[in-house]
């Protein structure tokens, strides 16, 4: 989920259709990730997206006379290594999970950046310090993550769905970080560039250690190239509407994500539809809104630097 597209040019287009396409987009890549899954490995299929996305945004820097030379190397390589992390678990619990589930417990990362707020208002201040509002938000998130989960403890895929939790308490990690690199001025393209190399890397690293790379047949390769070439275009949709539309409209456009990925889970995939995982993802949709509103009220200055579920 992390920002991409230059600061700079036109804005043109309404947010509320830049947000829809880009729900859309999303909840297509993890289709065409999940796809992909039958043939390759996540680390592998995480080379391939930040390859074709490293080529696309190098070429989108050229286009707009961008630099891709930065001052702040080690700040690139930490959200990198966070946000890789984070896309690598994601994928896997894609390939192991029900589609909603899976994207459900990624968009859990409103929720676990409203549990740092409170950890670093305890820190800081103590615990009259801390919002109450904040914290109910945080426990009806993990209300949901339970009954979301219940249906994959019946089906023994708990480890999936954990892995799916941990990827979205990375990706909230990963966007604290893009948050930071906005503040000293680094543009968006110039982050996303840094974090597609570093998948194109680590993937890479990990292909090599885990099997090597597959052979490809021409649809497994086509799902491959959609995943990157879906993720980079979502990134650029959503963060040109963030850039001129209402925060607490976008992010609950972007939830629409969840929705698609519900119909095609049931219509690809057959997934089977229990009222406790609903129940569980509108939960979680609830309190990722509220949690989103809280900390926009608090520090409306990070709102242009919003992100996406591809971290």
């Amino acid at each position: 989920m992390a920002a991409v597209a230059g600061s700079t040019g036109s804005r043109a287009g309404s947010p509320v259709v830049l947000m829809l396409l880009a729900s859309f987009l999303f909840a297509t890549m993890g289709v065409c990730v999940k796809l992909a899954s039958t043939h390759y490995a996540a680390g592998e299929i995480v080379f391939y997206r930040g390859a074709i996305g490293a080529v696309m945004l190098a070429g989108f820097s050229r286009w707009q006379g961008g630099s891709l030379r930065t001052p702040v190397p080690l700040m690139h390589l930490w959200r990198s290594a966070v946000g890789v992390s984070s896309l690598a678990l994601w994928f896997y619990a894609i390939g192991h999970l029900p589609l909603a589930t899976a994207i459900t417990l990624n968009y859990m990362s409103s929720v676990w950046m409203a549990m740092f707020l409170i950890g670093g208002a305890i820190m800081l201040g103590g615990r009259s310090g801390v919002d109450g509002r904040l914290i109910g938000t945080v426990l009806l998130g993990f209300v949901g993550v339970a009954m979301v989960l219940r249906p994959a403890v019946d089906h023994d895929q708990l480890w999936p769905g954990l892995i799916g939790l941990l990827s979205g308490m990375l990706a909230a990690m990963a966007y604290l970080q893009v948050t930071a690199l906005g503040r000293i001025g680094e543009p968006e393209y110039r982050v996303v560039f840094y974090f597609s190399l570093g998948g194109m890397v680590c993937g890479l690293v990990l292909t090599l250690l885990t099997g090597g790379l597959h052979a490809h047949t021409g649809w497994d390769a086509l799902w491959l190239l959609a995943v990157g070439v879906l993720a980079t275009l979502a990134q650029w949709l959503m963060t040109r509407a963030y850039a001129t539309g209402k925060v607490l409209v976008n992010a609950s456009l972007q939830y629409l994500g969840i929705g698609w990925s519900f119909v095609y889970g049931v219509l690809i995939f057959s997934d089977a539809v229990t009222p406790m995982a609903v129940g569980g993802m509108v939960l979680i949709i609830v309190a990722g809104l509220a949690a989103t509103l809280l900390r926009s009220r608090t520090a409306p200055a990070d709102t242009t630097t919003h992100t996406t579920s591809d971290t």
